[in-house]
Protein backbone atom coordinates (compact mmCIF):
# COMPACT_ATOMS: atom_id res chain seq x y z
CA UNK A 1 0.00 0.00 0.00
CA UNK A 2 1.06 3.59 -0.51
CA UNK A 3 -0.19 6.50 1.51
CA UNK A 4 -1.23 9.72 -0.18
CA UNK A 5 -3.35 12.68 0.80
CA UNK A 6 -7.13 12.53 0.58
CA UNK A 7 -7.87 16.15 -0.27
CA UNK A 8 -7.27 18.43 -3.24
CA UNK A 9 -3.70 19.67 -3.54
CA UNK A 10 -3.46 23.25 -4.74
CA UNK A 11 -0.49 24.87 -6.40
CA UNK A 12 0.51 26.41 -3.08
CA UNK A 13 0.25 23.08 -1.26
CA UNK A 14 2.41 21.37 -3.85
CA UNK A 15 5.06 24.08 -3.71
CA UNK A 16 5.17 23.97 0.10
CA UNK A 17 5.32 20.18 0.20
CA UNK A 18 8.22 20.00 -2.23
CA UNK A 19 10.02 22.87 -0.49
CA UNK A 20 9.69 20.96 2.78
CA UNK A 21 11.33 17.93 1.19
CA UNK A 22 8.37 15.76 0.21
CA UNK A 23 9.19 13.89 -3.04
CA UNK A 24 6.94 15.20 -5.78
CA UNK A 25 6.80 11.85 -7.53
CA UNK A 26 4.93 10.44 -4.52
CA UNK A 27 2.31 13.20 -4.52
CA UNK A 28 -1.18 12.87 -6.01
CA UNK A 29 -2.96 15.94 -7.37
CA UNK A 30 -6.69 15.81 -6.66
CA UNK A 31 -9.42 18.37 -7.14
CA UNK A 32 -12.70 18.76 -8.97
CA UNK A 33 -11.64 22.16 -10.34
CA UNK A 34 -7.90 22.31 -10.97
CA UNK A 35 -6.69 25.70 -12.11
CA UNK A 36 -4.25 26.10 -15.02
CA UNK A 37 -1.63 27.08 -12.44
CA UNK A 38 -2.32 23.92 -10.42
CA UNK A 39 -1.69 21.79 -13.49
CA UNK A 40 1.35 23.78 -14.59
CA UNK A 41 2.89 23.48 -11.13
CA UNK A 42 2.18 19.75 -10.94
CA UNK A 43 3.86 19.15 -14.30
CA UNK A 44 6.82 21.38 -13.50
CA UNK A 45 7.45 19.68 -10.16
CA UNK A 46 6.99 16.18 -11.55
CA UNK A 47 3.95 15.14 -9.52
CA UNK A 48 3.54 11.38 -9.54
CA UNK A 49 -0.18 11.14 -10.34
CA UNK A 50 -2.86 13.58 -11.46
CA UNK A 51 -6.41 12.39 -10.79
CA UNK A 52 -8.77 13.30 -13.61
CA UNK A 53 -12.08 14.44 -12.15
CA UNK A 54 -14.02 15.71 -15.18
CA UNK A 55 -14.05 15.26 -18.98
CA UNK A 56 -12.84 18.80 -19.61
CA UNK A 57 -9.60 18.12 -17.74
CA UNK A 58 -8.50 15.45 -20.19
CA UNK A 59 -7.83 17.70 -23.19
CA UNK A 60 -6.47 20.54 -21.03
CA UNK A 61 -4.04 18.25 -19.30
CA UNK A 62 -2.90 16.58 -22.51
CA UNK A 63 -2.28 19.98 -24.10
CA UNK A 64 -0.31 21.14 -21.06
CA UNK A 65 1.90 18.06 -21.11
CA UNK A 66 2.92 18.63 -24.71
CA UNK A 67 6.02 16.74 -25.81
CA UNK A 68 7.33 16.29 -22.28
CA UNK A 69 5.01 13.43 -21.39
CA UNK A 70 3.57 11.12 -20.74
CA UNK A 71 2.07 12.24 -17.44
CA UNK A 72 0.77 9.47 -15.20
CA UNK A 73 -2.92 9.93 -14.42
CA UNK A 74 -5.82 8.17 -12.72
CA UNK A 75 -9.54 8.55 -13.33
CA UNK A 76 -11.73 9.28 -10.33
CA UNK A 77 -14.76 7.03 -10.43
CA UNK A 78 -18.05 7.51 -8.60
CA UNK A 79 -18.92 3.92 -7.61
CA UNK A 80 -22.46 4.72 -6.44
CA UNK A 81 -21.90 4.16 -2.73
CA UNK A 82 -23.32 6.51 -0.11
CA UNK A 83 -21.13 6.54 2.99
CA UNK A 84 -19.87 9.10 5.46
CA UNK A 85 -20.67 10.88 8.68
CA UNK A 86 -22.71 13.72 7.15
CA UNK A 87 -24.42 14.39 3.83
CA UNK A 88 -21.93 17.16 3.06
CA UNK A 89 -18.98 14.79 3.18
CA UNK A 90 -20.46 11.87 1.23
CA UNK A 91 -18.69 11.78 -2.12
CA UNK A 92 -19.27 8.29 -3.50
CA UNK A 93 -22.89 8.62 -4.59
CA UNK A 94 -24.51 10.07 -7.66
CA UNK A 95 -25.42 13.72 -8.04
CA UNK A 96 -22.44 15.45 -6.40
CA UNK A 97 -19.51 17.39 -7.80
CA UNK A 98 -16.70 14.83 -7.57
CA UNK A 99 -15.62 12.21 -10.04
CA UNK A 100 -17.12 10.46 -13.05
CA UNK A 101 -20.12 8.19 -12.77
CA UNK A 102 -19.84 4.45 -13.20
CA UNK A 103 -23.61 4.21 -13.65
CA UNK A 104 -24.09 6.56 -16.60
CA UNK A 105 -20.89 5.56 -18.41
CA UNK A 106 -18.99 8.82 -17.85
CA UNK A 107 -16.09 7.01 -16.20
CA UNK A 108 -15.83 4.46 -19.01
CA UNK A 109 -15.89 7.21 -21.65
CA UNK A 110 -13.16 9.17 -19.86
CA UNK A 111 -10.99 6.06 -19.58
CA UNK A 112 -11.29 5.43 -23.32
CA UNK A 113 -10.31 9.03 -24.09
CA UNK A 114 -7.28 8.94 -21.81
CA UNK A 115 -6.08 5.65 -23.30
CA UNK A 116 -6.17 7.26 -26.73
CA UNK A 117 -3.85 10.12 -25.81
CA UNK A 118 -0.08 9.52 -25.95
CA UNK A 119 0.55 12.46 -23.58
CA UNK A 120 -1.24 10.65 -20.75
CA UNK A 121 -0.47 7.31 -19.13
CA UNK A 122 -3.43 5.79 -17.31
CA UNK A 123 -1.94 3.99 -14.32
CA UNK A 124 -5.17 3.11 -12.58
CA UNK A 125 -8.49 4.09 -11.09
CA UNK A 126 -9.34 6.20 -8.08
CA UNK A 127 -12.38 6.54 -5.85
CA UNK A 128 -13.16 8.32 -2.60
CA UNK A 129 -16.58 7.45 -1.22
CA UNK A 130 -16.80 9.88 1.71
CA UNK A 131 -15.37 10.97 5.04
CA UNK A 132 -15.77 9.86 8.65
CA UNK A 133 -16.70 6.34 7.57
CA UNK A 134 -16.67 3.94 10.50
CA UNK A 135 -17.64 0.67 8.79
CA UNK A 136 -15.53 -1.58 6.59
CA UNK A 137 -18.34 -2.77 4.31
CA UNK A 138 -18.62 0.35 2.08
CA UNK A 139 -14.92 0.06 1.21
CA UNK A 140 -15.29 -3.63 0.37
CA UNK A 141 -18.20 -2.85 -1.95
CA UNK A 142 -16.18 -0.06 -3.55
CA UNK A 143 -13.26 -2.40 -4.25
CA UNK A 144 -15.66 -4.95 -5.74
CA UNK A 145 -17.13 -2.40 -8.14
CA UNK A 146 -13.76 -0.94 -9.06
CA UNK A 147 -12.32 -4.37 -9.85
CA UNK A 148 -15.38 -5.01 -12.01
CA UNK A 149 -14.64 -1.82 -13.93
CA UNK A 150 -10.97 -2.76 -14.29
CA UNK A 151 -12.04 -6.08 -15.80
CA UNK A 152 -14.26 -4.27 -18.31
CA UNK A 153 -11.38 -1.95 -19.22
CA UNK A 154 -9.19 -5.01 -19.84
CA UNK A 155 -11.85 -6.61 -22.01
CA UNK A 156 -12.56 -3.44 -24.02
CA UNK A 157 -9.04 -2.06 -24.40
CA UNK A 158 -6.66 -4.91 -23.62
CA UNK A 159 -5.14 -2.98 -20.69
CA UNK A 160 -4.70 -4.35 -17.18
CA UNK A 161 -4.42 -1.26 -15.00
CA UNK A 162 -1.66 -1.64 -12.39
CA UNK A 163 -2.99 0.64 -9.63
CA UNK A 164 -6.14 1.10 -7.57
CA UNK A 165 -6.60 3.98 -5.13
CA UNK A 166 -9.60 3.56 -2.83
CA UNK A 167 -9.25 6.95 -1.13
CA UNK A 168 -9.60 7.62 2.55
CA UNK A 169 -12.31 8.96 4.79
CA UNK A 170 -11.39 6.70 7.71
CA UNK A 171 -13.57 7.69 10.64
CA UNK A 172 -12.00 8.68 13.95
CA UNK A 173 -13.56 9.37 17.37
CA UNK A 174 -13.76 13.04 18.30
CA UNK A 175 -15.48 12.35 21.62
CA UNK A 176 -15.33 9.45 24.08
CA UNK A 177 -17.59 6.60 23.06
CA UNK A 178 -17.82 7.55 19.40
CA UNK A 179 -17.13 4.82 16.82
CA UNK A 180 -13.94 4.73 14.78
CA UNK A 181 -12.92 2.69 11.77
CA UNK A 182 -11.01 -0.49 12.58
CA UNK A 183 -8.06 -0.01 10.22
CA UNK A 184 -6.65 -3.48 10.89
CA UNK A 185 -9.93 -5.06 9.86
CA UNK A 186 -10.11 -2.70 6.88
CA UNK A 187 -6.66 -3.71 5.65
CA UNK A 188 -7.43 -7.41 5.89
CA UNK A 189 -10.82 -7.17 4.20
CA UNK A 190 -9.58 -4.93 1.37
CA UNK A 191 -6.63 -7.17 0.55
CA UNK A 192 -8.82 -10.25 0.63
CA UNK A 193 -11.54 -8.70 -1.55
CA UNK A 194 -8.99 -7.39 -4.03
CA UNK A 195 -7.29 -10.78 -4.32
CA UNK A 196 -10.61 -12.60 -4.64
CA UNK A 197 -12.05 -10.21 -7.21
CA UNK A 198 -8.92 -10.17 -9.36
CA UNK A 199 -8.63 -13.95 -9.30
CA UNK A 200 -12.25 -14.29 -10.39
CA UNK A 201 -11.77 -11.78 -13.22
CA UNK A 202 -8.37 -13.11 -14.29
CA UNK A 203 -6.68 -9.82 -13.47
CA UNK A 204 -3.26 -9.24 -11.93
CA UNK A 205 -3.64 -7.75 -8.46
CA UNK A 206 -3.00 -3.98 -8.74
CA UNK A 207 -1.00 -1.96 -6.26
CA UNK A 208 -3.45 -0.77 -3.63
CA UNK A 209 -3.26 2.82 -2.40
CA UNK A 210 -5.10 4.28 0.58
CA UNK A 211 -5.38 7.88 1.78
CA UNK A 212 -5.77 7.87 5.58
CA UNK A 213 -5.23 11.62 5.98
CA UNK A 214 -7.42 12.54 8.93
CA UNK A 215 -6.85 9.20 10.69
CA UNK A 216 -3.12 9.97 10.89
CA UNK A 217 -3.01 13.66 11.75
CA UNK A 218 -6.37 14.18 13.46
CA UNK A 219 -5.53 12.52 16.79
CA UNK A 220 -2.07 14.12 16.77
CA UNK A 221 -3.39 17.65 17.33
CA UNK A 222 -4.89 19.44 20.33
CA UNK A 223 -6.47 22.91 20.07
CA UNK A 224 -6.05 25.26 23.03
CA UNK A 225 -8.51 28.06 23.75
CA UNK A 226 -8.67 30.67 26.49
CA UNK A 227 -12.03 31.38 28.07
CA UNK A 228 -13.09 35.00 27.54
CA UNK A 229 -16.55 34.99 29.07
CA UNK A 230 -19.01 32.78 30.94
CA UNK A 231 -22.69 33.59 30.61
CA UNK A 232 -25.68 31.93 32.21
CA UNK A 233 -28.93 32.25 30.27
CA UNK A 234 -31.68 30.50 32.16
CA UNK A 235 -30.55 26.92 32.61
CA UNK A 236 -27.87 27.17 29.94
CA UNK A 237 -24.22 28.03 30.49
CA UNK A 238 -22.28 29.54 27.60
CA UNK A 239 -18.48 29.46 27.71
CA UNK A 240 -17.03 31.80 25.09
CA UNK A 241 -13.44 31.29 23.93
CA UNK A 242 -10.89 33.28 21.97
CA UNK A 243 -11.43 31.40 18.71
CA UNK A 244 -14.26 29.57 17.02
CA UNK A 245 -15.34 29.24 13.42
CA UNK A 246 -12.38 31.28 12.19
CA UNK A 247 -9.97 28.54 13.24
CA UNK A 248 -12.44 25.63 13.02
CA UNK A 249 -15.49 25.99 10.75
CA UNK A 250 -16.35 22.29 10.82
CA UNK A 251 -18.98 22.49 13.58
CA UNK A 252 -20.79 25.25 11.68
CA UNK A 253 -20.46 23.51 8.32
CA UNK A 254 -21.56 20.00 9.21
CA UNK A 255 -22.29 19.70 12.87
CA UNK A 256 -19.08 18.16 14.19
CA UNK A 257 -18.86 18.27 17.97
CA UNK A 258 -15.81 18.08 20.18
CA UNK A 259 -15.08 17.32 23.85
CA UNK A 260 -13.31 20.31 25.45
CA UNK A 261 -11.54 19.78 28.77
CA UNK A 262 -10.34 22.22 31.40
CA UNK A 263 -6.54 22.20 31.71
CA UNK A 264 -3.95 24.18 33.67
CA UNK A 265 -5.62 23.93 37.07
CA UNK A 266 -7.45 21.42 39.23
CA UNK A 267 -11.09 22.03 40.02
CA UNK A 268 -13.12 20.44 42.79
CA UNK A 269 -16.36 21.98 41.58
CA UNK A 270 -19.11 19.71 40.34
CA UNK A 271 -19.74 19.48 36.63
CA UNK A 272 -22.13 21.67 34.71
CA UNK A 273 -23.51 21.22 31.21
CA UNK A 274 -21.93 23.98 29.16
CA UNK A 275 -22.00 25.05 25.53
CA UNK A 276 -18.59 26.18 24.30
CA UNK A 277 -18.98 28.92 21.72
CA UNK A 278 -16.67 31.05 19.63
CA UNK A 279 -16.30 34.80 19.57
CA UNK A 280 -17.80 35.43 16.15
CA UNK A 281 -21.06 37.12 15.21
CA UNK A 282 -22.78 33.89 14.15
CA UNK A 283 -25.32 31.92 16.15
CA UNK A 284 -23.85 28.79 14.59
CA UNK A 285 -20.40 29.50 16.02
CA UNK A 286 -20.58 26.58 18.46
CA UNK A 287 -17.61 24.32 19.16
CA UNK A 288 -19.29 21.91 21.58
CA UNK A 289 -22.85 21.78 22.91
CA UNK A 290 -23.83 20.43 26.33
CA UNK A 291 -20.40 19.24 27.42
CA UNK A 292 -19.41 18.64 31.03
CA UNK A 293 -17.11 21.33 32.41
CA UNK A 294 -16.37 22.25 36.03
CA UNK A 295 -19.05 24.51 37.46
CA UNK A 296 -16.44 27.11 38.41
CA UNK A 297 -15.11 27.59 34.86
CA UNK A 298 -14.26 31.25 34.49
CA UNK A 299 -12.57 33.78 32.19
CA UNK A 300 -8.87 33.09 31.91
CA UNK A 301 -9.22 29.32 32.05
CA UNK A 302 -7.71 27.17 29.34
CA UNK A 303 -9.72 24.59 27.43
CA UNK A 304 -8.08 21.80 25.45
CA UNK A 305 -9.93 20.28 22.49
CA UNK A 306 -8.51 16.87 21.50
CA UNK A 307 -8.41 15.46 17.97
CA UNK A 308 -7.83 18.81 16.32
CA UNK A 309 -5.00 17.91 13.96
CA UNK A 310 -7.03 17.58 10.76
CA UNK A 311 -9.36 19.95 8.94
CA UNK A 312 -8.92 22.71 11.47
CA UNK A 313 -6.03 25.01 10.71
CA UNK A 314 -6.22 23.98 7.04
CA UNK A 315 -9.82 25.28 6.95
CA UNK A 316 -9.14 28.36 9.08
CA UNK A 317 -9.99 31.77 7.66
CA UNK A 318 -9.49 35.46 8.25
CA UNK A 319 -13.05 35.82 9.55
CA UNK A 320 -13.40 39.27 11.18
CA UNK A 321 -9.60 39.51 11.06
CA UNK A 322 -9.26 37.51 14.26
CA UNK A 323 -6.17 35.87 12.78
CA UNK A 324 -5.23 32.23 12.51
CA UNK A 325 -3.58 30.60 15.53
CA UNK A 326 -0.02 29.27 15.73
CA UNK A 327 0.97 25.62 15.53
CA UNK A 328 3.34 24.29 18.17
CA UNK A 329 5.02 20.87 18.18
CA UNK A 330 5.29 19.31 21.63
CA UNK A 331 7.35 16.26 22.51
CA UNK A 332 9.58 14.98 25.30
CA UNK A 333 8.75 17.98 27.46
CA UNK A 334 9.80 20.53 24.84
CA UNK A 335 7.84 22.82 22.55
CA UNK A 336 8.79 24.17 19.13
CA UNK A 337 6.92 26.75 17.07
CA UNK A 338 6.04 25.40 13.63
CA UNK A 339 3.65 28.05 12.32
CA UNK A 340 3.52 31.50 13.88
CA UNK A 341 0.32 33.30 14.78
CA UNK A 342 -1.23 35.49 12.08
CA UNK A 343 -0.80 39.16 12.96
CA UNK A 344 -2.11 42.58 12.01
CA UNK A 345 1.01 43.03 9.92
CA UNK A 346 -0.01 40.00 7.82
CA UNK A 347 -3.41 41.54 7.10
CA UNK A 348 -1.91 44.94 6.34
CA UNK A 349 0.65 43.48 3.96
CA UNK A 350 -2.19 42.25 1.74
CA UNK A 351 -4.07 45.55 1.83
CA UNK A 352 -2.50 47.40 -1.10
CA UNK A 353 -5.31 49.85 -1.70
CA UNK A 354 -4.34 52.43 0.90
Amino acid sequence: MIITDQDPLSQQTLELAVTAGFPADRAVLHGNAKSPRDIETALRLGVGRIVIDSPSEIARLAASVGVGGPQKVMVRVVPGIVAGGHEKIRTGGEGQKFGLSLTDGSAQHAIARVLGLPQLELTGLHCHIGSQITEVKPYVVAVRRMVGLMARVRDAHGVALPELDVGGGHGIAYRPGEPALDVTALAGRLRAELARGCAAAGLPVPRLAIEPGRAVVGPAGVALYRVLAVKRAGERVFVAVDGGMSDNPRPALYGVRYAPRLIGRRSTAGPCAATVVGRHCEAGDVLAADVALPGDVHPGDLLAVPVAGAYQLSMASGYNMVGRPPVVAVGDGRARLLVRRETLADFRSRDVGH
